[in-house]
């Protein structure tokens, strides 16, 4: 039986947390990482790579998997996947049987290399290099969503998070069909501008500033381990002002991004004294041609490690009921401010 107690005694006790934009629970279960740990572990990533790879094939004037050779780019490069999961020219059909449903989807994958150089990643990069990403995402949103619906924009880092090669790389896939966590958030975010009139990540960001979980705000930006983290040190980065897409964000807004992101993952790094693998992406609203005064643009950043070589696992409990986390996102968050402020003096 449920029985009231105050917010502080709850949050330290095994408790369910809501998330309100994808209208889903998860399990807190706090301190649990003092267990024993006789599992697997990851091999920390050690970086040290070269300023150039001849054998890589992102790095400039390399011939890449499909014959192809790149050219001696300077700054930012992309190209469409070699090896892409969706294709602009699919046919179109369906089918329904039943129970038994499918339909095709056209689309396309792009990759972005953020820089020539093989070892700069965006949390060795000044805010400039940094801002020259930001623009090369904006760029490419507008471009493919002028015939795509959907446009994500993300990055794996690190071979713990499936990356293929260690070149600063992330890539944008675009489709024609609104994806399961975009339609989740799209009728969240819908409901809520129903019922309040107000942006459901614009409340929330208000809630949240100068709070416990609050990884150090600017005037334009919000970062923060949400009080529904899922994974370990998860953040999540909103603009404080209405923006629904990337290509609306302006100059001002794309600066301070810059260096939010360079300080955030510079953070990352410092946690665990090692390059921190992570999946990170844009939710951008839907290229539809429709005012979406509802969506707010944001970012998720999901790393894997709950210590430097122990891995979270979304494993038995996670896939069969739901999601449950080891460390409060309070704590998370203290432990990454310190970070933070450790890697930017």
């Amino acid at each position: 039986m449920k029985r009231d107690v105050a917010a502080a005694a709850l949050l330290s006790l095994p408790h369910r947390r809501y998330n309100p934009l994808t209208g889903e629970w998860l399990l807190v279960s706090a301190e649990r990482t003092s267990r024993p740990w006789l599992g697997s572990e990851e091999a920390p990533n050690v970086g040290g790579e070269p300023a150039y790879d001849p054998t890589c094939y992102l790095c400039p004037g390399n011939v890449r998997a499909n014959g192809e050779r790149n050219p001696v780019y300077e700054s930012t490069f992309f190209f469409t996947n070699d090896f892409a999961a969706l294709q602009p020219d699919s046919p179109v059909a369906s089918l329904e049987e039943g129970l038994l449903r499918a339909e095709s989807e056209q689309g396309t994958c792009q990759v972005i290399c953020f820089s020539p150089r093989h070892d700069l990643t965006i949390s060795r990069m000044t805010a400039a290099q940094a801002r020259t990403v930001v623009d090369l995402w904006a760029e490419r949103s507008e471009t493919l969503g002028k015939t795509f619906e959907w446009v994500q924009v993300f990055e794996n880092r690190g071979s713990a998070m499936g990356a293929s090669n260690p070149h600063p790389h992330g890539q944008i896939w675009a489709g024609s069909a609104l994806p399961r966590e975009a339609e989740k958030e799209d009728r969240s975010q819908k409901a809520h501008w129903a019922a309040t009139g107000h942006s459901l990540l614009l409340d929330y960001a208000e809630q949240e500033l100068g709070g416990p979980r609050d990884l150090g705000s600017d005037s334009d930006w919000l970062v923060v381990v949400p009080f529904w983290a899922a994974w370990p040190f998860e953040t999540l980065i909103i603009p404080r002002r209405p923006v629904s897409c990337l290509p609306d964000l302006d100059v001002r807004q794309r600066e301070l991004l810059a260096g939010r992101l360079t300080k955030l993952l510079r953070g990352y790094d410092e946690l665990f004294d090692a390059p921190f693998p992570y999946s990170m992406g844009w939710h951008q609203a839907p290229f539809d041609g429709v005012d979406r005064p509802d969506w707010q643009l944001h970012a998720h950043f999901y790393p894997p490690l709950l210590q430097a070589t122990v891995r979270k696992f979304m494993v038995g409990y996670e896939l069969l009921s739901e999601p449950q986390r080891d460390i409060t996102a309070e704590d998370a968050a203290d432990r990454l401010r310190s970070a933070i402020k450790a890697a930017n003096p």
